[in-house]
């Protein structure tokens, strides 16, 4: 797994049953492979998904294409049931896949 630079918002905390609330923005150019009069081409690099498990159970998934803009954020919820990581993957085109963990402590 490679690194990424995300800003992963949530609380370190929460109460059994408790709807917690998740942004992330994630910092990624989304480059759209140029081929114009004078310009250099660029290699293709877009995200075309994101995945997130928390507890080793899917909470939250979106497919990604070239009309997402630079730098994307997302913003969703998910019920705190058990303390556990909150795993973020990225998938690239070429299959990098980038990783990010938060730990949610349910008490």
């Amino acid at each position: 797994m490679n690194p990424i630079v995300a800003r992963i918002t949530m609380p370190a905390t929460a109460r059994p049953g408790e709807i917690v609330p998740i942004r992330v923005l994630v910092r990624h150019d989304m480059e759209r492979e140029i081929d114009a009069p004078g310009l250099a081409r660029v290699p293709r690099r877009i995200l075309h998904s994101f995945r997130v498990t928390y507890a080793g159970a899917e909470v939250f998934r979106m497919a990604l294409s070239t009309g997402i803009t630079a730098n994307p954020y997302v913003a969703f919820t998910t019920v705190a049931v058990e303390t556990g990581d909150l795993v973020f993957e990225w998938q690239e085109d070429g299959g990098t896949v980038y990783r990010r963990e938060a730990r949610l402590v349910v008490a």
